[in-house]
Parts: C-alpha cells; sequence; structure tokens
C-alpha cells in the first residue's frame, strides 16, 4: 500500500508543477485573513527568500523564478484589493497581456526580499502594475517589473466602479510607462502587419 502512495506521488509530482498549486493556495489562504485594502493604489507587499529550488547553477535566484513570483504577489495583491474576487462574481478573466523585468542585481541563496506590487493606473482594457524585488539586506532593489493585466468581458473602470461603489480618477502615467505602453503598441501593430504578409504569401 505504502509503495503504491508513493508511486502516485511520484507520478503526480512528475506530471503536474504540485508546488506550484501549493504556494498558491498557501498565498490565497493568508490573504483571506488580511485586512482588506480599500485603495486600488495602494502598494502592497509580500515577503519572499531564495530557497534551493530557485537556483540557477551560478547559484542566483534563476531569472524565470522572478516572473513566477510575481505571479504569487499579484494574487495576493488582487485578493486584498477586492479585484480577484470581484471579477469573479462579474464572470470576467484578469489575463497577462504583457510583462517586461529588469534585472539590477542577483538574489542569493537564503537572500530574503519583499515583492512591492501597485497598480500604476488603467486604460480601457488592462490594469497596469510595477513589481519591485527588494532586497531585506539593505533594500535594494535587485529587479523591477511591469505588467499589463488584461481585463477580458468589461473594462478596468467598471470593476472599480464594482468594487468601491464609486468612480476614481486614473493617475497619470509615469513617462517609462508610456514609452513601455508605446512599445507594445508598435510590437503588435508590426506582428500584424507581419501576419497579414505570411497570409498573402500563403
Amino acid at each position: 500500500m505504502l509503495l503504491l502512495v508513493l508511486s502516485a506521488l511520484l507520478l503526480l509530482f512528475c506530471n503536474l508543477d504540485v508546488w506550484y498549486f501549493l504556494r498558491g493556495a498557501q498565498v490565497f489562504v493568508e490573504a483571506w485573513f488580511l485586512p482588506r485594502i480599500e485603495d486600488i493604489l495602494a502598494e502592497q507587499s509580500i515577503d519572499g527568500m531564495v530557497l534551493p529550488n530557485d537556483l540557477d547553477y551560478l547559484g542566483h535566484m534563476n531569472n524565470s523564478r522572478y516572473l513566477r513570483e510575481c505571479d504569487f504577489a499579484r494574487f495576493h495583491h488582487y485578493m486584498r484589493n477586492g479585484l480577484f474576487m470581484a471579477s469573479r462574481k462579474l464572470g470576467v478573466r484578469l489575463v497577462v497581456g504583457a510583462s517586461t523585468i529588469r534585472y539590477r542585481r542577483s538574489l542569493a541563496f537564503r537572500e530574503a526580499f519583499q515583492i512591492r506590487t501597485k497598480v500604476l493606473g488603467w486604460d480601457e482594457k488592462a490594469f497596469y502594475l510595477e513589481q519591485r524585488f527588494v532586497s531585506k539586506r539593505d533594500s535594494f532593489v535587485s529587479a523591477v517589473m511591469l505588467c499589463r493585466q488584461n481585463v477580458v468581458g468589461i473594462s478596468p473602470e467598471s470593476i472599480i466602479e464594482f468594487i468601491y461603489k464609486k468612480k476614481i480618477e486614473c493617475p497619470q502615467f509615469p513617462e517609462e510607462l508610456k514609452h513601455w505602453i508605446s512599445f507594445i503598441s508598435a510590437s503588435s501593430q508590426a506582428l500584424r502587419a507581419e501576419s497579414g504578409l505570411e497570409d498573402k504569401n500563403k
């Protein structure tokens, strides 16, 4: 019986990223019992530490792990400011449409850090967020990510009105965010043009 259970667990861990779902459940439970954040623009933070399964062959947190940690930090953020539950009630989906990360300094094994997440603003289709990895050792910003969180099925403004029962004015976008959005738009146009040429050549 024990051998059967161990075999089943081995099969499960080989075919499914079990730790991802366990971590997601942990974030959900932790955020559920924390006080609600009433300001859509408020910065929130979660703590983390570089563990053995985060490491690359140089002994630093590997690049893909930053993006994974950002996923959990955004989920935590949406749980506390009401975006997650509101999207469920309204039947809409929050989908990452674009993200760009800049690495400034490696996070080493057992180094503690915070991920600080905040909504920078929104337009008719998406929320725009900034996420920073801040070392607890010296408060250095080790990495910073910009994320476009597409809202499928409704406008971001409608979700905000549903949560807070009032209209909230979107703040002015920072210059670096404006440049990033311009890059996304130009990239999309180039890909659409490329796709059109491919269709014509078929």
